[in-house]
């Protein structure tokens, strides 16, 4: 293998310069910056550290698949925030380096995913908050190259998911609403084209059913899990004829968006309708009455998340990625990890008069 005096000697520099140069140092003129590229490319001269990768055909390192983009979230949720560390913290437990990979990356091109993967030499891939059909996605999982979603429902041969159990999690919410006297519950949706959405919407269907109690067309409202999705939920839901006395949002930031919706309508929280929410992040011990919310674990789902894409990875290094390598299905089986119901302050007995005013 081509060692970095080589280099430097065939392009009449120091070794110390060739390392500046393909480092990007600013101490280098563009045109020695150029020669030495050239010179290390024609060579087939590698770092150290990419050469130790070749050479151990392992990097420790996975890639993470993250759209921040305001276009697709209209924001930042700290949620996800918070399960990236996780995926952070769990994956420097276990020894591997962490390397985020951008969508918008992949304009025109469906291999870009797969290109990057091994040109980095990637172990494998996590994957949030994602349209889990772009083509590059698709085209990854596809490649066998071991993949885990977060909270998002990706399967294949070396693919598979991790997320919260969000059915339990939403018996949860139902289950104190109804301890506390409340027949008229209304639910306040998230995305009903996500997992997180689809399965909340479900459990809360579900519980509310197994407590005998009627989900009224009318006290389903659809948001987006943001604030102003919750704002605009409440509002519909305060001008009904027999508005409900408890509401559950299926995201915390829709459930702050409520809260202030009832206040701006001259009511309170919990006195006239109570309030939960789903994920427990920052704010919802900050604002005022504190909210009752069903708290996610994101250390837990990044610990989950690794341990999965770990078994994923072996399995990988095991039988290869041949479309011939046996699956294991115990790696593929996806993990749900249970949250817990925190209560606070939005949350109290219905009210005595079963009902509050509806407004104009």
């Amino acid at each position: 293998m081509v060692d970095i005096r080589e280099v430097a000697r065939r392009s009449g520099v120091s070794p110390a310069t060739v390392s500046r140069a393909l480092n990007g140092r600013p101490d280098v003129s563009e045109a020695t910056r150029e020669r030495v590229r050239k010179t290390a490319s024609d060579l087939g001269y590698l770092p150290n550290e990419q050469a130790r990768t070749l050479v151990r055909r392992r990097s420790d390192t996975v890639g993470l698949i993250w759209d921040t983009s305001y276009v697709v979230t209209k924001g930042r949720h700290s949620f996800l925030q918070d399960l990236a560390v996780g995926l952070k913290i769990a994956l420097a437990e276990t020894g591997y380096h962490l390397m985020i990979l951008s969508p918008g990356s992949t304009t025109g091109s469906e291999d870009a995913f797969v290109r990057i993967a091994a040109q980095h030499s990637l172990e494998g891939v996590a994957l949030m908050a994602v349209e889990p059909h772009l083509p590059a996605v698709e085209a990854l999982i596809a490649s066998g190259r071991p993949c885990i979603g977060l909270d998002l429902p990706i399967r294949g041969r070396r693919a598979s998911y991790v997320g919260a159990d969000n059915h339990h999690g939403a018996s949860l919410a139902v289950d104190h609403l109804v301890g506390l006297g409340h027949r008229r519950i209304a639910v306040i949706t998230g995305p009903l084209d996500i997992l997180p959405g689809v399965e909340r919407h479900e459990g809360f269907r579900t519980q509310m059913a197994a407590h005998g109690l009627e989900v009224l067309p009318e006290y389903v409202v659809s948001g987006d899990f943001f604030i102003e999705s919750g704002h605009a939920a409440m509002l519909t839901l305060l001008a009904l004829p027999n508005p409900p006395t408890a509401v559950f949002a299926c995201g915390d930031q829709m459930a702050v968006g409520a809260m202030h919706a009832i206040n701006e309508a001259g009511l309170d929280v919990p006195g006239d309708i109570s309030v939960v929410g789903f994920d427990d992040v920052e704010i919802a011990a900050l604002v005022r009455p504190s909210l009752t919310t069903v708290s996610q674990d994101y250390l837990g789902l990044g610990r989950a998340a690794v341990e999965l894409l770990s078994n994923l990875i072996a399995e990988d290094r095991e039988f290869g990625r041949g479309a011939d390598a046996p699956p294991s299905t115990a790696a593929r089986r996806p993990e749900l990890v249970p949250g817990a119901l925190i209560v606070r302050d939005s949350t109290g007995p219905v009210p005595l008069t079963q009902g509050v005013p509806a407004i104009a």
